[in-house]
Order: structure tokens, then C-alpha cells, then sequence
């Protein structure tokens, strides 16, 4: 019989190790990939996937590299539309918040 509180500890390790590989898996997915070491993805999916939670750490911690932003282009927008824009982009004036 195993104890309950290494049920627990597993559980919890499983969660963490999904969580980790998720948020891994989708940084690398939305990463260019000049700012990933190796400068291949392919190598740094299978390394998250089949080094199970040390995987995913190692990349979070060395596999990413910091992308340079320029002060011309806003760095949430991706070189697109300028911050001020973005809002009225999601969210187009309807004309009505004007009236009293």
C-alpha cells in the first residue's frame, strides 16, 4: 500500500511538470527563432517533452534569449499598429459614450 502523502506529492509533481511543459511549449510556439538558443525549435521541443520537468526548466532558464527591442517600435505589438492604437483596434468607439 502506498502512503497517501506520496500520492499527494506525486500528484502534485505531475501538475507541475504539465503546467511547466504548457507554458514552455507555448513561450517557444510565440518565440522567433533567433531568440532560441541552439536557434532551433525542433531541438527544444524534444527536450521539454521527453526530459519530462528538467526539460522545461532548462529552457525557461538558458534556452530563451533576450530579444532586443528597438525604442521606435512598441515591443507588444510586434512592429504592427502603435500602442495608442491598439485599444481602439480591439475595442472600435461605438459613438455612444459621448452622449450625456
Amino acid at each position: 500500500m502506498i502512503p497517501a502523502w506520496v500520492l499527494v506529492a506525486a500528484g502534485v509533481l505531475a501538475l507541475a511538470q504539465v503546467a511547466l511543459d504548457v507554458v514552455a511549449l507555448v513561450d517557444l510556439a510565440k518565440r522567433p527563432v533567433g531568440a532560441v538558443a541552439f536557434g532551433n525549435k525542433w531541438v527544444w521541443v524534444a527536450i521539454i517533452v521527453f526530459v519530462n520537468l528538467l526539460g522545461a526548466i532548462l529552457y525557461l532558464a538558458l534556452g530563451r534569449r533576450r530579444t532586443v527591442v528597438s525604442g521606435d517600435t512598441p515591443a507588444s505589438t510586434g512592429g504592427g499598429a502603435p500602442a495608442s492604437n491598439i485599444a481602439d483596434e480591439l475595442y472600435p468607439r461605438t459613438g455612444e459614450e459621448d452622449a450625456p
